[in-house]
């Protein structure tokens, strides 16, 4: 019997980073001894938005989210003994995407490897920046050309590097129903091939085309998500052939990588979480036809905190039973002509042409960055709504809720802490770096980067020669902030559509009695101190607290203690809400309360985020009135909260 041919499995990434450069490289080889075929970098919040590691908003903020990459030196030590020229790297960075691919290729030279042969991806993505994960620095204008930049360089010199990812990965994050998911990704990518076609050769152009890539999200809703898939295959095929006029059926696949859903991993009876993780791989590896080209899960414990080595590994082995224990890759298609699957895909489709249609009309994805995030907010409303009513069932969480304490969760809490003193450390080696550099070496090549971005050149040679140099990523960031400006994208509060959760005419009859007791209406500031851009939770406590009939202060993401102390003062907070994601929680409210008290301010202060119980302990044991976690996922419960810190006195309180 001759044996079966079986299709070649997806790449196997982790995406994985923390502390310092020289653990994450450990940890990299570790994984790839492991079986790991690819590599996916996360850098830390800093590094992501273009500061160095001893900057005011970098405080607490090092190393916790991923690895500090402050110059070629870290870069260098990230890639110890991992020959680049072999290796498929995919690096999750976007508004400084260009600088860390210029540090990557002159790792690689100094590797003396060929660059036409490296291989992988930047992310390179700012619209969803502005729309969902909020690590964006520039304009849109100036950060589309520095897409288009990227884009152009590699096609000319590192031909087999995909210079962006369209990433619909963090639209799901923040709610997007499927078919926004597929209309917005595909109306960035729209952006962007407008931006780079006029930078190549009709000739040219289609092979440009086959370089752009996606990153996208598949949700516990398998069958729905799988279908998704197979829209997108059908729709950028027909955008490439009617929009673009790329003929070569080649050059119009549709090439992904994806992470599955860390939105729906619950900090409730986490072990279930391995299920979720599982279920929602099926969705990019069950159809032949959209199967992704690399797979990077989430470990169970992500809702948790930073997972450890052993929790990665977790999801690594998953990936290879479904490889190589199943007789999966041993088929064509399993979903070719069944009629419930097409039906599906074509309603995704109808409303997806819808959504392009209507940001076609506003102009394209850049003009509709304000329309676009408004609807994520209203629908990430939605999605919460149907958990709170119960519409949508998310198990251990708002049904079967009762069951045995986790025996994962150890007493450090099941994840990986990262030690306060790396951040320290990080600014030792950075301060020496600095020391030991050629200062006027470093001068003349920022003055070339100014230079060429104030003239239209492409800054990627500019951006390389200061990586040789000894330029630092927060001096790349200065210079390209003095050309381009910063950008504080929309919020998209204010112009969501009132929520409709059950229970809110009780909620505002509590806050209009709160009002009423307190003379003028009950005051709540949002603020994300740091860095951490993930503002979901923090648009939808603003959302309600809006519907709720509290004025509400939020004014974005990325705000200095000093500046949250200063907007609460001014606008005469009755209470300070802080969201921070990103582990660094300790020392950026205790910069707050700090600030609070030298102002002498005693406004009761809230604290949402990804906490584990010891650090919320210490925060209640230092004066936080509330901490909230994911779990609390009742918002009404909340608002009840917040009336009864204001007005301890009033009905709510007395309930």
């Amino acid at each position: 019997m001759a044996e079966v041919q079986k299709d070649r499995p997806w790449l196997f990434r982790t995406y994985a980073g923390h502390s310092t450069a020289s653990a994450s490289n450990a940890l990299y080889r570790a994984n790839l001894a492991k079986g790991q075929t690819g590599l996916s970098v996360a850098f830390d919040l800093p590094t992501q938005t273009g500061y160095d590691s001893d900057h005011v908003l970098s405080r607490g903020e090092v190393g916790k989210v991923g690895v500090p990459v402050s110059h070629l030196g870290d870069m260098r030590t990230l890639f110890d003994q991992i020959p680049l020229d072999q290796m498929n790297t995919s690096m999750t960075i976007n508004a400084t995407a260009a600088w860390l691919l210029s540090l990557y290729i002159a790792v690689a030279e100094e590797q003396g490897a060929d660059i036409s042969a490296l291989k992988g991806t930047v992310q390179n993505d700012i619209i969803k920046e502005y729309l969902s994960r909020g690590t964006y620095v520039f304009p849109p204008a100036p950060s589309l050309r520095l897409i288009g930049d990227v884009a152009e360089y590699c096609y000319r010199n590192v031909p087999k590097w995909n210079p962006m990812n369209v990433c619909s990965y963090h639209l799901q994050e923040a709610g997007a129903t499927p078919e926004q998911e597929l209309a917005f990704a595909l109306a960035t990518a729209q952006a962007v091939l407008d931006e780079v076609r006029p930078r190549v050769s009709a000739e040219d152009f289609p092979g440009l085309v086959a370089r752009i890539s996606f990153f996208v999200n598949a949700g516990i809703r398998f069958v729905t998500e799988m279908c998704k898939m197979r829209a997108f295959v059908d729709l950028w095929d027909e955008i490439c052939r009617e929009r673009y006029g790329v003929e070569d059926p080649k050059l119009r696949r549709f090439r992904y990588g994806v992470q599955v859903n860390s939105l729906g991993l619950t900090e409730q009876q986490p072990e279930n979480n391995v299920y979720r993780i599982l279920i929602e791989m099926l969705a990019v590896t069950l159809s032949k036809k959209a199967r992704a080209r690399a797979v990077q899960l989430p470990a169970w414990n992500e809702a948790l905190g930073l997972p450890r080595p052993w929790d990665q590994q977790w999801s690594l082995r998953m990936q290879q039973i479904m490889a190589f224990e199943t007789d999966l890759l041993e088929y064509d298609d399993l979903f070719d002509g069944n009629p419930a699957v097409d039906a599906k895909v074509e309603t995704l489709k109808e409303g997806a042409r819808e959504e392009l249609k209507r940001i076609d009309e506003m102009g394209g994805a850049v003009a509709a960055i304000d329309y676009m995030k408004s609807r994520l907010v209203e629908s990430n409303s939605e999605r919460l709504g149907r958990i709170e009513r119960g519409e949508t069932t998310v198990v251990g969480v708002n049904k079967y809720e009762q069951g045995e304490p986790s025996p994962l969760v150890d007493e450090q809490g099941g994840i990986m802490v990262v030690d306060p003193a790396v951040e320290e450390e990080q600014i030792a080696r950075l301060e020496e770096w600095r020391a030991g550099r050629d200062d006027l070496a470093v001068r003349r090549a920022l003055t070339e980067l100014r230079s060429a971005a104030r003239e239209g050149r492409n800054i990627i040679p500019a951006s390389i020669a200061c990586a040789k140099a000894g330029v630092t990523t927060g001096e790349w960031g200065t210079a390209m902030r003095a050309e381009f400006g910063e950008y504080r994208a929309p919020t998209g509060v204010s112009k969501a559509i009132s929520n409709t959760a059950t229970g809110l005419d009780d909620i505002r009859d509590a806050v209009a009695d709160a009002s009423a007791r307190l003379g003028r209406p009950l005051t709540f500031l949002v603020g994300k101190p740091g860095l951490d851009g993930h503002s979901n939770g923090a648009e939808q406590i603003a959302c309600r607290a809006r519907d709720a009939g509290m004025e509400v202060i939020y004014e974005g993401i990325r705000l200095t203690p000093e500046q949250i102390v200063a907007a609460a003062r001014e606008g005469k907070a009755h209470v300070i809400g802080l969201s921070i994601l990103s582990g660094s929680h300790m020392p950026l409210v205790e910069e707050v309360q700090r600030r609070l008290a030298e102002e002498g301010l005693d406004t009761p202060l809230i604290v949402g985020g990804i906490i584990p119980e010891a650090d919320a302990e210490r925060l209640r044991a230092q004066g936080v009135a509330r901490v909230y976690t994911p779990k609390d996922f009742e918002l009404n419960r909340i608002m009840f909260d917040l009336v009864a810190l204001v007005d301890p006195d009033g009905r709510v309180a007395a309930e």
